[in-house]
């Protein structure tokens, strides 16, 4: 069965797959993880669906890491 990015509850663990979608529940997961200043821009969404791996804990962390906020 295929993850409804619609209405689906998303964790950090959410496999970011083929079907991903920049939905509001995916913009309501990211400003928990990441805070109220969370905004999807064209660079990171083509960082999300790059093909390679992940799952919505390392987009947050991503997102934090190119504001500064987290450092790996």
């Amino acid at each position: 069965m295929q993850f409804n990015w619609h209405s689906d509850p998303i964790t950090r663990t959410t496999v970011v797959d083929k079907g991903y979608r920049n939905t509001q529940n995916v913009r309501r997961f990211m400003v928990s993880a990441c805070g109220d200043e969370f905004k999807f821009d064209r660079a990171f969404m083509a960082w999300i669906r790059d093909g390679s791996p992940k799952r919505m804990g390392d987009v947050a962390d991503e997102w934090l890491k190119r504001r500064g906020e987290l450092s790996k």
